[in-house]
């Protein structure tokens, strides 16, 4: 028996120290490319790979609005009868457009990700921005092609014409909506709809001068039009965007004046909902949220005052209003409740939001690829306040829509900030 003993010793004994030494060694290598992976290098490599996504994210996002914008033209000269690889190109730019924001998005925000991951979802961005930028240019050199066998540069600058001419028509007088806007409501209300309307009227302006100049060349074959003509569809563009700014900032205040009542009334009874939950309430609890309906209530009674000078500052300060009142009576209300308080705030705050929204899209022009996406994020999320059936889902969209615009908006100032723009 004890020569058995001595005899599995003999051999087992080695053996275990083979099993362990592997094991630790096992341990030591998973740790050490676990540390890799995670060392100040691979982060580095991880943040360039990102910051080179999301340049190149921002090209793309350039070149589907300018895309936009060609399509648009070739409707607008040739009845929609322009190439269809123009139409297919923006269309899969524009999906890889919103799939690479999306992962950009969970690169930039999921912190549990580790560097190489971000590294590799980094370069599949990239990737796929340069397959469809190749697409983009390949479908704008075929429809240039197409135009210059199809149209004449006489052609174009006529079409340019009609279409800057209904948009004067279209803006009418901005200079006389500013006017009326600021006789009756605070600078802090009216400024972006001035600074708009300027805009707007300087860009007809540099595309009428444009034009004259391209039909000048149109008519003489040693020059060309076609850059005259570019730039001049360009300054069109932008006074279109700038119009529509215009109008959305007039619709903005008007939707405020004619909600604000019905806002007010609404914010009253939820106050007043506020202090029959608090009768129910343990005394702590019922201090907490007595303090708080005391401070909604002062809010309330300012912005009462200002409403008539400042509505649509008032419709967003009641819509923030009722997130810190929700958040005061946290879970203290019945299911009713709730869904009786969301229904009544959500009009307000969708409201606000759409102007949060559209201030982050003025801001976000020219912006980096985390405002983009973020506009990006706020967009989706309106689009989810309006759709959803269910009041309090909708309202909670709303207010994440209202986040990262404001997010948007500071990013996109940072940005030119940091940039000297």
């Amino acid at each position: 028996m004890s020569e058995l003993v001595g005899e599995i010793l003999r051999w087992g004994v080695p053996a275990l120290v083979v099993v362990v030494i592997a094991g630790i060694l096992v341990v030591a290598v998973a740790w050490a490319v676990r540390a890799a992976r995670r060392s100040p290098r691979a982060k580095a490599a991880a943040d360039a790979a990102r910051a080179t996504a999301g340049s190149e994210l921002v090209r793309l996002d350039d070149a589907v609005a300018e895309l936009d914008l060609e399509v648009g033209l070739s409707g607008a000269l040739y009845g929609g009868d322009a190439p269809t690889s123009l139409r297919r190109a923006r269309m899969t730019a524009q999906h890889v457009r919103d799939d690479a924001f999306e992962v950009f998005r969970t690169i930039s925000d999921d912190p549990t990700l580790l560097p190489v991951e971000v590294q590799r979802r980094a370069r599949l961005i990239s990737a796929r921005v340069t397959e469809a930028m190749a697409a983009i240019t390949h479908a704008s050199g075929e429809h240039e092609a197409w135009m210059q066998a199809n149209t004449s540069a006489a052609d174009q600058v006529a079409a340019a014409r009609r279409r800057l001419a209904d948009l004067r028509e279209q803006m009418g007088d901005p200079d006389a909506l500013v006017a009326q806007l600021r006789s009756e409501y605070d600078e802090s209300e009216w400024g972006d709809a001035a600074a708009a309307a300027a805009a707007a009227s300087h860009h007809a302006a540099e595309a009428s001068a444009l034009l004259d100049r391209a039909a000048a060349s149109a008519g003489d074959p040693s020059r060309s039009a076609l850059s005259d003509l570019a730039l001049a569809e360009r300054r069109i563009r932008s006074a279109q965007i700038e119009a529509r700014r215009l109008d959305e900032v007039h619709g903005f205040i008007a939707q405020a004046v004619q909600s604000l009542p019905d806002e007010f009334a609404a914010v009253r009874a939820a106050l007043r909902q506020a202090m029959t939950v608090r009768e129910g309430l343990e005394p702590t609890a019922a201090e907490r949220l007595g303090d708080a309906i005391r401070e909604a209530e002062s809010a309330l009674t300012r912005w009462e005052k200002d409403a008539a000078r400042r509505p649509t500052q008032a419709v967003d300060g009641v819509a923030r209003l009722r997130d810190r009142l929700d958040l005061a009576l946290g879970d203290a209300r019945t299911s009713q409740q709730r869904l009786r308080g969301a229904r009544t705030a959500l009009t307000g705050t969708i409201a606000a939001a759409q102007s949060a929204v559209a201030r982050a899209e003025a801001s976000a022009a020219g912006a980096g690829a985390d405002a983009r996406v973020r506009l990006a994020s706020a967009r989706d999320e309106l689009a989810d306040a309006r759709r959803l059936p269910d009041p309090v889902e909708a309202l909670d969209a709303a207010r994440r829509a209202m986040r990262h615009a404001e997010d948007a908006q500071a990013l996109a100032t940072y940005d030119r900030m940091t940039s000297g723009r």
